[in-house]
């Protein structure tokens, strides 16, 4: 069993933290201060967002959700989205599977 106390991570703002990562998924905390976002992007697999502290907004296809800690959202695929931090904001990434179909990292070179 692995266990991360999220809210003691010593997590710097820029500098996301993989918890975990194998083929099942790849766990990411995040540190993301207040007025600043993950601006928009899509990633090769699902994700799984949950804010465990703070304040944040997330925009997807022109609709925006508000939440804090507790709120769960999940994007498909190749879903483009954006999460910005209303206040400062600790988030867990659940990345799944990972790396997902079509990562850059499949590619045969």
């Amino acid at each position: 069993m692995d266990v991360w106390d999220v809210a003691s991570l010593d997590l710097q703002p820029h500098h996301p933290e993989v918890l975990r990562s194998e083929n099942e998924g790849r766990a990411i905390a995040i540190n993301l201060p207040a007025g600043e976002a993950l601006q928009e992007h899509q990633v090769h697999e699902h994700a799984w967002l949950l804010v465990a502290a703070g304040e944040v907004e997330i925009e997807q296809d022109g609709r925006t959700v508000s939440g804090g800690a507790g709120l769960l959202a999940h994007f498909e695929p190749g879903q483009r989205h954006e999460v910005r931090a209303t206040g400062d904001a600790r988030l867990i990434l659940l990345l799944t599977p990972w790396p997902g179909e079509g990562h850059p990292s499949l590619r045969n070179t």
